[in-house]
C-alpha cells in the first residue's frame, strides 16, 4: 500500500443484526470513491486514505458498537492473499478469533457507556515451585 491509499477490514460483531451485504451497500451509498468488497465477517474497504477514514468515521458514528475496523497490509484482490486466486490464508485463524470476541468488546463498551462500575480482578500470584512439586507428586 502506498502512503496515499489504505485498506481496512470492517468486522461486524457476531451478535449484530447488520449483514455484510448491508454494510457494503452503506459504504457504496456514501459515495466516497472507495472500493468495498463483501466478506464473511463484514467487508474490505480500500481507497484514498482520506476517503477510507471518512467512511470509517461515518460507520463508527452510525454503528458504534456493531462494527470494528483494523488496517490490512494487502490490497483487496491481492494475488498473494485472494482466495479467488488460491492465495494463502495466513492470519485467518487470528481474524476468526478476534471476530468471535467482538461481542464481548461490544457489551463491555455498552456497560461503560451506561456508567456501570466494575472491579479490577486481583492479580493471580505465581505458584511456588515447592507447592507445584507437591501437587505433581501427590497425583502420581
Amino acid at each position: 500500500m502506498s502512503e496515499e491509499r489504505e485498506t481496512r477490514l470492517f468486522m461486524i460483531s457476531p451478535d449484530s443484526m447488520i449483514t455484510p451485504d448491508q454494510l457494503v451497500r452503506e459504504v457504496h451509498a456514501m459515495g466516497k470513491g472507495v472500493t468495498a468488497k463483501e466478506t464473511c465477517y463484514g467487508s474490505v474497504v480500500e481507497g484514498p486514505r482520506k476517503n477510507v477514514r471518512e467512511v470509517l468515521a461515518e460507520i463508527r458514528e452510525k454503528h458504534p458498537f456493531d462494527i470494528y475496523s483494523k488496517t490490512r497490509a494487502y490490497p483487496a484482490g491481492d494475488m498473494r492473499r485472494c482466495r479467488a486466486h488460491h492465495g494463502t490464508r495466513p492470519g485467518f485463524a487470528q481474524l476468526e478469533a478476534e471476530w468471535e470476541g467482538l461481542y464481548l468488546v461490544k457489551h463491555g463498551l455498552l456497560a461503560c457507556e451506561r456508567g456501570e462500575k466494575f472491579d479490577i480482578p486481583k492479580k493471580k500470584e505465581k505458584l511456588p515451585v515447592e507447592k507445584f512439586k507437591k501437587i505433581c507428586e501427590a497425583n502420581r
